[in-house]
């Protein structure tokens, strides 16, 4: 029976017949209720749909109770001539009914259609995202990939990143680089005397020529190592056949002497190649048997158990037979776990052993420690077959194993320590070192050990010597770590008080509760706190206090983390501090924090495509990332509030003047507009031009935007479109709608040639196309063919359409839909018409003109700094950069943790992934204006709003602009 997600190795061909469908599957019957990731954008447009709602409904019942009363009053006086409709027979049921018509002529100012236009616009984003050049990885042919339309624009809006470090940071390529055997470290660079090499001075790697079966790829510096297997060091040669004989790795010869490895794990390939290297080849399996060629000779052992790995015992085992009748369990894992698991017999090992694994995780190299024990036939047979029993065992099968597995497990031998180098990603320091001057804070959540992430975190510049302190948290109770945490916030609070800001710590408690450390701090920290101490942390008691002391802090590493307090420490942020959580990962232990986060980043590497397919974005680099949020998140977010703002705006300058005239013709439902123009205006007239500024605005090139990354604050605090911008929009529509009814309203009164409704109708409509065509002018920043195309084509064709719409040709075609024949023509024909447009355009824009000038001129965004100074440069005809890159080029050695993914032992030893014909395995598949920013952050956080930090003093160079 193979269960989804299984893959058959060395199989040309199978029949096949499903079993399991549908919702009978074991991913439907386990899988959780999936949640849909909405943005901030969606839900406040839903209140705001709500709030439209109760105000058309608020000017309905105005107008339904003016027909009332107008009825009652007036209405009576013309019933000769205009009588009541057949069943109304009193001024309150005409006033119902007027009701209701109200409804279906004031409609409009619903936005039926933004639904539809923000998904286009949606669709548009994702496309640049697919297109992105700059975010294509040519040597892996991946282009990035936008894998949903409705989170675009929160890419603009987030403040919390949590990534991932293997794979994500570092390029998940391990390399063999030191190692511990008998209290001696080998793996140095060495010159021709065996001393230590110089930075920069060239030596030879060792030869391996001596093995034809070495691999001509690998490559070490130490001879010491190799002349030790030489000379027949009995340690070094049980070390390099612990590497041999421990693993899951399946070999491949397809032509003889070439061998090929598929490993589960990049680490777990690095170290069976090392010991092929270096003499002890693995050469092949069987489900019952492992060969190995130890310095030329075949030597075949009896494969009597895995004990695999998985992410609670974070080690795994093999029992094996030797010729001479010897049965040893041969264990590898990591040092938290192993160490402990030692027999007590030699601490001078175990001393030397933790030195060069300090050493080693200092230098950023994912350490291993590996150890072997000697078991007696009997036991092993008494064991085995306790094993077996556990296994057919129903109920509590996996903790039966668990506890054999840690009973046999235990007294062992230490042998050494291995060090795999996992290079750092190019360009890794410089993102990170951008983001957070975009006040993005990351937190890094990593498998590695408490060393390793130090190292990390200065290698990714998280973590700089201009830091105040680095507080790491290691308590093994709650109490001690309630109390790690508390010291550290006392340090800070200590600190921020002797700069003098004038609060002691309880009153600062007492006075913003969750964000009191936030706005007091003084300096920048951070912290490091291990998996044990984070699992006391995440409890329902200190999770606040957790969370308060992380926040203060400019950034956070998680270290020796599960995948499940992953998922944990990002639903405690977005739980409290209401903030855009962004998770980004490359294998499958990061599903579940990328699932969780509000939006989730898939990075294509060396570890499959399970994180890709859970993720909303996925491209192959994390270095992507700054491209994805400061230039197409913050684009989109800008587009998108652009949009909204003009729409609502349009929306309500077309509908509130219906309401105006509904006091001029005794409430009666009339409507001020043609019919075809009210059918037209959202769908022909409007529609285009909001669309292309939707799809193309953008305040500032794109390389402004990276070299600015304080540009993108505006979308953390959500400043561009929020309810006071929707109902300042909405007071622009009201004040368009007063003028542009009541000036022709004006003129027309007072003009016998100009008197009738149709006249009026044409002039209304014209004034209103000309003014929201003005409106986005003045609203789009970046100028395409396609903008002036949409703009100026939708007036001629509003202008082609209505004189088509009067003219004789329509009239004798519809001679009862078409009517009022030359009545366009003759009253654009009128000098007193078009004084009247032109009167209501200027007083209609000259308010917006003037209030975007002096705020230009008195309170300028870094945004219209930034333009002035790419104005003048274009003037001055210079071409040199305003400054220079954030942080600088270069890779570090990053850290060692296991696979987080459970081993393939039982499958090999079931013998159901080979066949007997072959036992190869195939494939494994600023300037000052800036500081309002932070004035509205620190009013923000003090209104109880979701903090945010304020932006960093340090980690790279100033970038707000000196005008």
């Amino acid at each position: 029976m193979l269960l989804r997600g299984c893959t058959i190795r060395n199989t040309d061909w199978c029949f096949g017949l499903v079993v399991f469908a549908g919702p009978d599957t074991k991913l439907m019957q386990n899988s959780g209720r999936t949640s849909f990731k909405r943005t901030s954008i969606d839900r406040l447009m839903n209140i705001l749909v709500l709030v439209i709602f109760a105000f058309l409904a608020t000017m309905c019942l105005i107008l339904a109770v003016g027909n009332s009363i107008w009825e009652y009053k007036k209405g009576y006086y013309f019933q000769v001539y205009l009588p009541w409709a057949e069943g109304v027979h009193s001024a309150p049921f005409s006033g119902f009914l007027m009701f209701w018509s109200y409804v279906i002529i004031l409609n409009t100012v619903v936005p039926i259609s933004l639904y539809v236009s923000v998904e286009v616009i949606r669709l548009g984003h994702s496309y640049f995202i697919n297109w992105d050049k700059k975010m294509y990885c040519a040597k892996r042919c991946t282009p990035a990939e936008a894998r949903t339309t409705t989170l675009n624009e929160e890419l603009g809006q987030v403040e919390y990143i949590f990534s991932d470090k293997t794979g994500t940071l570092t390029q998940n390529i391990m390399v063999f680089s030191k190692c511990s055997v008998n209290k001696r470290s080998y793996g140095d660079v060495l010159d021709v005397l065996g001393y230590k090499a110089e930075l920069g001075e060239k030596t030879e790697p060792v030869d391996f020529s001596f093995n034809p079966l070495a691999d001509p790829n690998f490559t070490f510096w130490d001879t010491g190592l190799l002349e030790a297997v030489k000379l027949g060091d009995p340690h070094v040669h049980e070390f390099f056949r612990l590497l041999s004989l421990c693993h899951t790795v399946m070999s491949e010869e397809k032509n003889p002497g070439e061998l090929y490895y598929k490993a589960q794990s990049p680490d777990e390939g690095a170290l069976v190649t090392a010991a092929r290297n270096f003499g002890f080849v693995f050469r092949s399996r069987t489900p019952k048997t492992i060969t190995v060629q130890e310095l030329g000779q075949p030597v075949t052992y009896q494969l009597l158990a895995i004990l695999d790995f998985n992410n609670v015992r974070k080690r795994m085992s093999v029992i094996v037979r030797n010729h001479e009748g010897q049965i040893r369990l041969y264990c590898k894992g990591a040092d938290t776990i192993l160490l402990e698991r030692l027999h007590p017999g030699n601490q001078e090992l175990y001393n030397v052993t933790t030195d060069h694994l300090n050493e080693y995780a200092g230098e950023g190299l994912r350490t291993l420690v590996l150890a072997y024990r000697d078991l007696e036939e009997s036991y092993y047979t008494s064991w085995a077959e306790r094993l077996q029993r556990a296994r057919t065992i129903s109920e509590g099968r996996e903790d039966r194993v668990a506890r054999l597995y840690e009973e046999v497990e235990n007294d062992m031998v230490l042998l050494g320590a291995t060090a795999i180098e996992d290079k750092l990603q190019q360009g890794v320091p410089e993102t990170i070192a951008l983001l957070t001057l975009a006040n993005i804070k990351i937190w890094v959540l990593t498998g590695d050990k408490q060393e390793t992430a130090v190292n990390i975190g200065y290698s990714c510049k998280m973590l700089t010597d201009e830091m105040t302190e680095v507080f790491i948290i290691t308590g093994h109770t709650v109490l001690e770590v309630r109390q790690e945490l508390r010291k550290a916030r006392e340090k800070m609070m200590d600190s921020s008080r002797s700069v003098g800001n004038g609060f002691t710590y309880p009153e600062k408690v007492a006075a913003s509760n969750l964000t009191s450390v936030l706005e007091a701090v003084a300096g920048e920290y951070a912290l490091v706190i291990n998996g044990h101490s984070l699992a006391h942390a995440l409890e329902a008691d200190m999770e606040l206090e957790f969370l308060e002391t992380a926040c203060a802090c400019k950034a956070v590493i998680c270290c020796r983390v599960t995948p499940l307090q992953k998922a944990q420490v990002v639903e405690l942020v977005k739980k409290y501090k209401k903030a855009v959580t962004l998770a980004i990962g490359d294998g499958a232990n990061d599903v579940s924090m990328i699932k969780t986060a509000h939006i989730g980043v898939g990075i294509s590497g060396q570890e499959g495509i399970q994180a890709v397919l859970a993720s909303d974005y996925s491209f192959s680099q994390f270095k992507f990332l700054q491209r994805l949020l400061l230039v197409h998140g913050r684009w989109s977010y800008l587009r998108m509030c652009k949009f909204l703002c003009y729409f609502f705006y349009k929306n309500f300058a077309f509908t509130m003047v219906h309401f105006w005239f509904g006091f001029f013709c005794g409430f009666s439902a009339q409507t001020v507009y043609d019919q075809y123009f009210i059918t037209l205006y959202n769908i022909v007239y409007t529609s285009l031009p909001v669309l292309a500024m939707g799809v193309f605005d953008q305040d500032v090139p794109e390389h402004r935007s990276l070299e600015y990354p304080k540009l993108y604050e505006p979308g953390q605090l959500n400043l561009l479109f929020n309810k006071r911008e929707f109902f300042i929009c909405i007071a622009q529509g009201i004040y368009t709608s007063v003028f542009m009814f009541f000036i022709p309203y004006g003129v027309f009164s007072d003009n016998s040639h100009l008197a009738d409704y149709q006249s009026f109708a044409v002039t209304v409509a014209t004034s209103l196309v000309i003014v929201v065509s003005v409106q986005i002018g003045l609203d789009t920043g970046f100028w395409t063919a396609i903008n002036h195309f949409f703009i100026w084509g939708s007036l001629a064709i509003y202008f082609a359409i209505l004189f088509a719409m009067h003219s004789d040709g329509l009239f004798q075609l519809f001679p009862n839909q078409f009517r009022f024949v030359g009545n366009a023509q003759n009253t654009l024909a009128q000098p007193a018409v078009w004084l009247t447009i032109a009167l209501t355009t200027v007083i209609c824009i000259i308010p917006v003109v003037a209030f975007r000038f002096l705020k230009l001129d008195l309170k300028p965004e870094l945004s219209d700094t930034v333009r002035y100074t790419q104005l003048v440069r274009k003037k001055q005809k210079t071409q040199h950069r305003c400054m220079g890159r954030v942080g600088r080029v270069g890779s570090r050695r990053s850290g060692y943790a296991f696979s987080h993914q459970e081993g393939f032992g039982e499958l090999i030893m079931s013998g159901k992934n080979m066949r007997l014909s072959s036992l190869a395995l195939s494939s494994f598949s600023g300037r000052p204006s800036t500081s309002w920013i932070e004035t509205l952050r620190k009013k923000k956080s003090t209104g109880g709003d979701s903090s945010a930090a304020s932006s960093p003093s340090g980690g790279g160079p100033d970038r707000t602009l000196k005008v």
